[in-house]
């Protein structure tokens, strides 16, 4: 079975940044997207990239500020976010899969992270 262990989340100013990262603990499983979930709305993605980093997508309200990242040799993912606004205010989970490819959607993901809580104050 595979954990997924997220770490970074916390409580920031507006305009500040933050870096989630999340590592997989099984090689054969590699963290490729993040989605986060804001209170009363739905999980949405924010942001997904190949094994390879080559192909990358981010959501329209996440570009220009966010920057999601692999390091293949840690099996480590990351979501760099900076000029963060109060609508960014999620719990944000990462999400890992068995395959290369890009991914957007929550379906065809094999595995999640517990979720860490992004909080940004005005």
């Amino acid at each position: 079975q595979v954990q997924l262990v997220e770490t970074g989340g916390g409580l920031v100013r507006a305009g500040g940044s933050l870096r989630l990262s999340c590592a997989a603990t099984e090689r054969a499983t590699y963290p490729m997207g993040w989605f986060r979930q804001a209170p009363r709305k739905e999980r949405e993605i924010v942001a997904a990239t190949s094994w390879s980093g080559g192909n990358l997508y981010y959501t329209d309200s996440v570009k220009g500020r966010f920057t999601i990242s692999r390091d293949n040799a840690k099996n480590t993912m990351y979501l760099q976010m900076n000029s963060l606004k109060p609508e960014d205010t999620a719990v944000y989970y990462c999400a890992a899969r068995k395959s290369f490819s890009l991914l957007t959607t929550e379906r065809g993901y094999d595995a999640w992270g517990q979720g860490t809580q992004v909080t940004v104050s005005s």
